[in-house]
């Protein structure tokens, strides 16, 4: 095995329709736990998302792409409440197993919708604040650039999508770290898998001209960009 370039042909076994659906669920269920470990998001709302809310002097309407258990839109959601931000959250995700485990999270005005990104732009919609976590990777070439086309079309505000950096030291650290947390669930395989197939900032940068890459935490990788929906308020 070697972490030289991304190794796309590799494919999550929770992305499998017929995979078992209690290691599903308990996987889902966990990704509330190894975010709030490594995935930097309360440090991506300080520096990005909450000053764009402290800015906009009216509600904000801001949409997770590819949600899958929601256990990130509803923490920013849980942090935005604290500011005494007056917000409301949107996770899409395409796959209904998902949004299972999501909808018991609902609540703190967030909600859950079986939908992708393309159809929301045919619809029209617009919010403040698009953001991802843990998507890019799984996108080929052509999926990343409509993706994040779309992503901006949706976005009157910013853009943020999140990921893994590919490189040893993550490999190694979360082959160790995730064993706790792994009985019972695609975590240690998928993880592994998600590494492999993740994106070294240069080479996301390559692939997103225009775009910012930032590390916002070690390990992590930040793509930023304006929105590029007309008007200045969300529908």
């Amino acid at each position: 095995m070697t972490l030289r370039e991304r190794d796309v042909r590799l494919r999550e076994l929770m992305d499998d329709p017929d995979c078992d659906p209690d290691r599903l669920r308990a996987t889902l269920r966990r990704f509330d736990t190894v975010n709030r470990l490594i995935s930097g998001w309360d440090t991506v709302y300080r520096r990005h998302l909450r000053p764009l809310l402290e800015s906009l002097g009216r509600p904000a309407r801001v949409l997770d792409l590819g949600c899958g258990g929601g256990d990130v839109v509803v923490r920013l959601a849980r942090l935005a409440h604290a500011d005494g931000f007056d917000a409301s959250w949107l996770g899409v995700d395409p796959d209904p197993r998902a949004l299972e485990v999501a909808g018991e999270r609902r609540g703190s005005g967030v909600e859950f919708r079986s939908t992708d990104s393309a159809t929301l732009v045919r619809e029209g919609a617009r919010f403040d604040v698009v953001l991802s976590n843990h998507v890019l990777h799984h996108l080929a070439a052509d999926e990343l650039t409509s993706f994040t086309t779309d992503s901006r079309a949706l976005s009157a505000g910013l853009v943020l999508h999140a990921d893994i950096e590919r490189s040893r030291t993550a490999y190694a650290l979360y082959a160790v770290g995730i064993t706790p947390l792994a009985p019972g669930t695609f975590l240690r395989t998928d993880g592994l898998r998600s590494i492999r197939r993740s994106y070294r900032s240069d080479e996301l940068a390559a692939a997103l001209p225009g775009w910012r890459i930032e590390r916002p935490v070690p390990l992590r990788v930040l793509a930023v960009a304006e929105g590029a929906a007309a008007g200045s308020r969300s529908s």
